[in-house]
């Protein structure tokens, strides 16, 4: 049963990232949107998010629990070192979901529209800034248990040029999925889908921009990621197919076939939560002085994992129908 748990909460993080980043990025494209046309962007971005800009979080939420019921050792330690950027994310997720319903269901449109546009804009940017921080602190052997002061075990944990750069391509990556998820919506609209497609091929290339800098700044860290990636098959494959189909999607856009632009879209990501994952598994956190914690070593008694396995499969014949539903109900009210 440790394999179902240990797979639903990779699926539950890879589909966070997918809806998660979609829904975020949508606040991205829309600050980084010329003044001419953002109130059309605006408009597509909003029917475009409209089936996961809530039910995202239920993704986050799973991988929590998981995480808390499951593997507590693991959950303790990345509440206690890497607290003060899993704060501001979440601070930045309430802030969100709060001005986007203030800004758009007020019953008064006055000045604080504006107040609550630029809250919606700056914490879609800044909430997967710091996921993106924290998912590198867990790999990059940032973590320093043994140090003496503030700093060293609360900050330079998660702050520091690898983390940053992750950040960043996170950032890049929403920005992608929502150009990308868009399209549908916007196909409706000829005067907006070539300001939507010219998007997604600008944020595809700020995701390979990144990227890049990923790959640098890993190199200066002294995080050995191109060895993870490239020194076996897995990852060659991963990154190989996540590139390749940059150049199917690219082809999907001038057919406007935009649902297998979106498929590919989550693909891609698929790839490369793969390629950065795999290496190291079932290790979950690497440290600074060279240990680790195991999903393996670090779970629950047997009862425990048995019991969160079966409510996981059980959920999932609930949750997944009516999720499925909920993303055909908009598609049919899109048309």
């Amino acid at each position: 049963m440790i394999y179902v748990v240990i797979a639903f909460l990779w699926v539950s993080i890879c589909l966070y990232l997918i809806t998660g980043g979609a829904d975020f990025g949508a606040g991205i494209i829309e600050l980084f949107s010329r003044k001419s046309y953002r109130d059309k962007t605006k408009s597509i971005m909003l029917k475009s998010i409209a089936p996961i800009w809530e039910a995202n979080h239920m993704w986050l939420i799973i991988a929590i629990v998981i995480l808390f019921v499951g593997f507590p050792t693991i959950y303790t330690t990345v509440s206690t070192y890497l607290h003060i950027p899993l704060v501001l994310m979440l601070v930045g997720i309430i802030a969100r979901g709060t001005a986007f319903t203030f800004r758009n269901y007020d019953a008064v449109h006055d000045s604080w529209q504006k107040l609550y546009t630029q809250i919606f804009y700056y914490s879609s940017l800044l909430t997967p800034f710091f996921l993106g921080m924290i998912a590198a602190s867990t790999i990059s052997g940032s973590i320093d248990t043994d140090a003496k002061d503030f700093l060293g075990l609360y900050i330079f944990s998660w702050l520091n040029w690898f983390g940053v750069c992750v950040g960043l391509f996170t950032v890049a990556l929403c920005a992608y999925l929502a150009s990308l998820f868009s399209l549908h919506q916007a196909r409706f609209s000829d005067d907006v889908l070539p300001i939507m497609i010219r998007k997604t091929r600008q944020t595809a290339f700020y995701v390979i921009v990144t990227g890049i800098f990923v790959f640098v700044s890993a190199y200066f860290s002294h995080i050995p990621l191109l060895q993870w990636i490239f020194s076996k098959a897995l990852g060659i494959i991963a990154i190989t197919l996540a590139t390749i189909s940059l150049l199917f999607t690219n082809d999907a856009i001038k057919k406007s076939n935009f649902l297998l632009a979106r498929i590919l879209g989550g693909f891609q990501i698929i790839m490369i939560l793969v390629a950065a994952t795999y290496q190291h598994n079932p290790d979950i956190i690497l440290f600074a002085n060279g240990g680790s914690l195991s999903l393996f070593d670090e779970s629950a008694a047997p009862k425990t994992i048995a019991a969160l396995g079966w409510a996981l499969l059980l959920g999932s014949i609930f949750i997944l129908p009516f999720l499925f539903y909920l993303l055909f109900s908009f598609g049919e009210k899109g048309k």
